[in-house]
């Protein structure tokens, strides 16, 4: 495996230090902060976990596949397509996946990506995305859904130009270089000309059509490119989803995400988009990876989400051409909102404990004698314990483009959310349950428990994410941590984190593969 030389991966674990911002979304779980417990961190490795890849064998195809990665000139890559979340959308866990299966089996490019920026405070690693204006963006959830928009695939977005010139284009860096570039949207009465060009190539496709339907054009090249551009002439287009693939064997993993949205609201995309666009991508794995935002809504309704869990996965199957699916649990996640212990029939969740400073440890900045070389020691003994643990553990690499974000900054950018921490050792710090505790909420459990049956019956590889971290109340251990795992709401990944947790996957992955019987090996 590629490995970053240590001064860079120590530049990304300390920018890890401070990457606690406060996120907001409609459906996303809010930051919460106990007023009776300081802004401390606490040196924390995550112990190791059992595996927790379950039906493994109903991905048999795809480790037979991955066993035998062919490289050279002309071979499509391995796709991986994963949709979800703002999990998924934030790319710190399948970003760090991504950077670990190009290490080993060489980069086929970077893979499926939603049309143009779909929202404020997007990035996508490993390519840079710009966009004009004269674009109109549609969404399955939140502010830019409505009933009467265009269809979307399974990117969850769509753009449509309002003026001629509107223009998308797309940088990679070399590792992501490409040699097909593809470009997807819909054909239909009155639609203009989409002008598509790559490495001196350009191509003019007219999308107007006596009837709607998906359309997709591709351009290749016989020398790797790192740049693309997409412009709307002669009239609107609708643009649904667009790639760039190296076709010199590997793998791409493309990471489709719509910010605070459910499982119900892929119901809200195209069947027909998602055939053509399956048909042109060809996945060799798709990954779902849902449930975060199920499990804190108001109201969580096992009956109903198993419903729809078995309608999607089905529609999934039949759309796909029975490509192999695997089924990422709902992570373990906190909250302090009262409603979020009983969201749902059942048992209460367990109260989580909380590191408090024992009595004569001064934890104030204000009063606390340490100076500022002191704590930038204290920071870098910090780190260095952290990258021994992950030299052992095989955790590194980050492609260094930018902060890790899974969804929209929100207003509260100055808060004590994104404070250094104070390091308090372990030997000064006793667990205690705090006047308003932090808790893993009801529904979250509820979740799980639907998917894996629901993954067992229908015979869907499973993996659990929540036993992966160490169980319940695992988020407040990472969102202690220092350097942190988690962020501050006890839901989202630091960097690091992401990094943490895409090793386990795919150990995970490797072990169930040097398991299965021939001819996968």
């Amino acid at each position: 495996m590629k490995r970053l030389i240590p001064s860079k991966l120590t530049l990304v674990l300390k920018s890890a230090l401070a990457s606690c911002a406060f996120m907001a979304g409609a459906f996303a779980p809010a930051a919460q902060t106990a007023s009776s417990s300081p802004i401390m961190g606490v040196p924390f490795t995550p112990p190791e976990t059992p595996p927790a890849l379950k039906n493994s064998e109903a991905i048999l195809p795809f480790f037979k596949k991955l066993a035998e990665y062919p490289r050279g000139r002309h071979l499509k890559p391995l796709h991986i397509l994963q949709i979800g979340d703002s999990h998924t959308a934030g790319d710190s866990i399948s970003g760090a996946w991504r950077s670990i299966l190009q290490n080993r089996y060489g980069s086929g490019g970077r893979g499926v990506l939603a049309p143009g920026i779909p929202y404020k405070g997007y990035i996508a690693h490993g390519v840079h995305v710009s966009m004009s204006d004269g674009w109109t963006i549609g969404s399955i959830f939140g502010s830019h859904y409505s009933s009467d928009m265009p269809p979307v695939g399974f990117s969850g977005f769509n753009l449509t130009s309002h003026k001629n010139g509107a223009q998308i284009s797309l940088d990679s860096g070399i590792e992501e270089a490409f040699d097909r570039f593809t470009v997807c949207g819909l054909a239909k009465p009155g639609a203009g000309i989409v002008v598509v060009s790559m490495g001196g190539q350009f191509q003019r496709v007219d999308f107007n059509s006596s009837w709607s339907h998906s359309q997709c054009v591709t351009l290749t090249s016989d020398m790797p490119q790192v740049h693309a551009d997409v412009v709307a002439a002669e009239g609107p287009i609708t643009l649904t989803s667009w790639a760039s693939f190296r076709d010199n064997g590997g793998v791409a993993l493309s990471n489709l995400g719509v910010v605070g949205s459910q499982l119900i609201h892929l119901q809200r995309s195209s069947d027909q988009v998602i055939a053509t666009e399956l048909k042109v991508y060809h996945p060799d794995l798709i990954v779902l990876a849902f449930g975060t935002n199920e499990g804190f809504a108001p109201y969580f309704d096992p009956t109903a989400f198993e419903s729809v869990l078995r309608e999607q996965i089905s529609r999934i199957r039949r759309l796909s051409g029975n490509v192999p699916i695997l089924m990422l649990g709902a992570p373990d996640a906190s909250s302090r909102r009262e409603e979020m212990l009983h969201n749902t029939p059942g048992v209460s969740p367990p109260l989580c404990s909380e590191p408090l400073p024992t009595d004569g440890f001064v934890t104030s900045p204000a009063s606390n004698p340490a100076t500022a070389s002191q704590l930038s020691a204290n920071q870098s003994k910090g780190v260095d314990s952290v990258m021994s643990t992950l030299r052992q553990q095989g955790v590194f690499g980050s492609d260094g483009n930018g902060p890790d974000i899974s969804q929209p900054p929100g207003s509260d950018t100055n808060s004590a959310q994104n404070a250094l921490p104070n390091i308090v050792p372990p030997s000064n710090v006793i667990w205690k349950v705090t006047t308003h505790p932090l808790f893993p909420p009801a529904g979250l459990a509820a979740v799980r428990r639907v998917q894996q049956r629901v993954a067992s019956q229908l015979g869907i590889a499973f993996w659990d994410w929540h036993a992966r971290m160490g169980g319940d109340c695992a988020a407040v251990h990472w969102g202690k941590a220092y350097p942190s795992l988690m962020r501050r709401d006890y839901v989202h990944y630091t960097s690091l984190g992401g990094q943490i947790i895409a090793n386990r996957l795919d150990n995970d992955i490797k072990n169930a593969m040097e398991s299965s019987p021939s001819p996968a090996r």
